[in-house]
């Protein structure tokens, strides 16, 4: 079975129609999701799987205390060392959810520093993501490192800004 990383920026708490899409998708090829526990769009999502009664969800947190868990899903604690809850204090769950996904689908305000930071780092480790960018309510495929370049899509042809990774019809290969 196939882990999908869901995710994205926290200003983006809303699941609009395009994102609804591949989500159902996810659900219809029963993929197990890892999402994390932030607010904003992990907790839309969490909200939207809960709804659906999606059961292959699995939470991540750090040190064990969730900030999010909408369908009260197993949670998996990543452990942290360190100091204070700075941004370091939060990679280590994103840090942990790309070493166990196989793919990701974000949903990014164009902004997130994290977000963007994730699918970069899934890139590198040759896992692809789809990201929806808000400014231009379209998604695109990060397949590699040099993808990145293609994110603005308001000055992209849109057929080819539009990522198939999660779309109707995608079913899981391997």
């Amino acid at each position: 079975m196939s882990t999908v990383f869901v995710g994205g920026s926290r200003r983006i708490s809303r699941v609009n129609a395009l994102l609804v899409n591949r989500l159902e998708n996810i659900v219809t090829n029963k993929l197990d999701i890892i999402i994390g526990d932030a607010n904003g769009f992990d907790r839309a999502a969490q909200t939207f799987f809960h709804g659906l009664g999606y059961r292959s969800v699995t939470v991540y947190c750090t040190n064990g205390k969730c900030r999010n868990n909408v369908g009260h899903w197993p949670i998996y604690i990543v452990n942290f060392q360190g100091r204070g809850r700075g941004r370091e204090f939060y990679t280590a769950k994103d840090d942990a959810m790309i070493q166990d996904a196989d793919y990701g689908l974000f949903a990014w305000d164009g902004k997130s520093k994290g977000t963007i930071r994730n699918v970069e780092i899934m890139a590198k480790e040759g896992k692809p993501s789809a990201i929806y960018v808000s400014s231009a309510r379209m998604f695109t495929a990060i397949r590699s490192v040099n993808d990145l370049q293609n994110l603005d899509c308001d000055q992209l042809d849109r057929d080819r800004c539009q990522a198939d990774l999660f779309n109707q019809g995608w079913r899981e290969v391997g």
